[in-house]
């Protein structure tokens, strides 16, 4: 199976679609968020694997407005642990390295690590698993990057040191998604327990409005994972609200809830249903 992923290989996002669809999966790497999402509109992949948000840096944004604008399913969603690596080119040491390659977040996860080596220039670029690829790519000799094992397994890079990163509980929800007329499929991810629903909708801008809508779950004990708001484009100051809930659509309570909610709400949209 070909997954479209932001990134190149070896990022996280390829991590964890090997973790979910198993090592066979092949990556179509994408230098934009918004590529992924066309190239499994386009058939030119058959799933993608977007990061939707991490437990340090919050939600990312812009593939919430993405879910929204194309017309695909999650699949299943994946926490993958987020380690960071100090590679080099086999045969370099640590005292040979005068420079440090990588994404600005990850360089930012590294801090405690890197103030331990003041004397490195820390170099922003475009990609953990890219900054890699270059440095075996142009043999720099001088240089390290940070990034994931799978990067080093890839390009033949060397781990220098191991999980450099500063907070060992920093991780990436991931979403596998599909378009909807495609078969479900079976996952690494098996056994799993219960189930959540993914779903966006927007209210009138009026007194209790909110409250209302989120009463639809209250009174059915449905218990809300997440609640995410992003501005409703074209109507400056209203929202949308992204919503994950614990339940399946086929149970009763769900059937009711969304019901409930459908009459009180302008947009109400299902994302996907999948184990949690």
């Amino acid at each position: 199976m070909t997954v479209a992923i932001q990134g190149e290989a070896g990022a996280f996002s390829h991590e964890a679609a090997l973790k979910l669809l198993g090592e066979k999966t092949s990556v179509l790497s994408c230098q934009r968020f918004e590529e992924v999402f066309r190239a499994l509109a386009g058939g030119a992949a058959e799933a993608a694997v977007i990061p939707i948000e991490n437990t340090l840096h919050g939600s990312v944004h812009e593939n919430y407005d993405h879910l929204l604008n194309f017309d695909f399913r999650i699949a299943a969603e994946l926490n993958l642990r987020i380690v960071h690596h100090l590679i080099a080119l086999p045969g370099v040491r640590l005292k040979d390295v005068r420079r440090i390659y990588s994404h600005p977040v990850a360089l930012n996860q590294c801090l405690r690590f890197l103030g331990q080596h003041r004397e490195w220039e820390r170099v922003p670029f475009y990609d953990t698993a890219g900054s890699v690829k270059m440095l075996v790519e142009e043999r720099l000799r001088d240089a390290a990057a940070i990034a994931s094992e799978v990067s080093a397994g890839i390009y033949g890079g060397r781990i220098l040191r191991r999980s450099i990163e500063d907070d060992r509980q920093n991780y990436t929800r991931f979403f596998l998604l599909r378009r909807p007329e495609q078969p479900p499929l079976e996952l690494n991810e098996a056994g799993k327990k219960g189930w959540k629903t993914s779903i966006v909708f927007s209210t009138r801008n009026q007194p209790g409005s909110l409250f209302r809508a989120l009463s639809a779950f209250a009174l059915r004990d449905l218990s809300l994972t997440k609640i995410e708001s992003r501005p409703l484009r074209g109507k400056p100051w209203e929202y949308l609200f992204y919503v994950d809930f614990l339940g399946h659509l086929e149970d009763e309570r769900v059937k009711r809830a969304l019901g409930h909610l459908e009459e009180l709400c302008d947009l109400l949209r299902v994302f996907g249903c999948y184990r949690a």
